[in-house]
């Protein structure tokens, strides 16, 4: 997986593609709308990369008090951005990692 319009292109599928790594897989789950699988990928992981994907979550479920101290975990702010646009930069966040 090495660009974005690949990664759309794979949730056409029934499963995420299996050579990329967890937070992609979460941020596959979740774009698929399937929030529970997303955490449970997420949610043991060690590493602020895991943990920016986990705060993400819980900001879209709703629970900023467990969002913001992921975010936290991950050294970051809650940012004063819709939904969709930090999973978008989540997304090339983590595909530029990828490559």
């Amino acid at each position: 997986m090495n660009s974005i319009a690949q990664f759309k292109e794979s949730l056409s599928q029934s499963m995420p593609p299996q050579d990329i790594p967890a937070p992609l897989k979460s941020l596959w789950y979740d774009a698929k709308g399937d929030w529970h699988k997303a955490h449970a990928v997420v949610d043991q992981l060690p590493g602020v990369e895991a943990a920016h994907v986990h705060a993400y979550l819980h900001r879209k479920e709703g629970d900023i008090w467990n969002a913001d101290y992921w975010y936290s975990r991950a050294k970051q702010q809650r940012p004063n951005i819709t939904l969709d646009e930090e999973w978008e930069k989540l997304l090339s966040f983590f595909i530029k990692r990828a490559i």
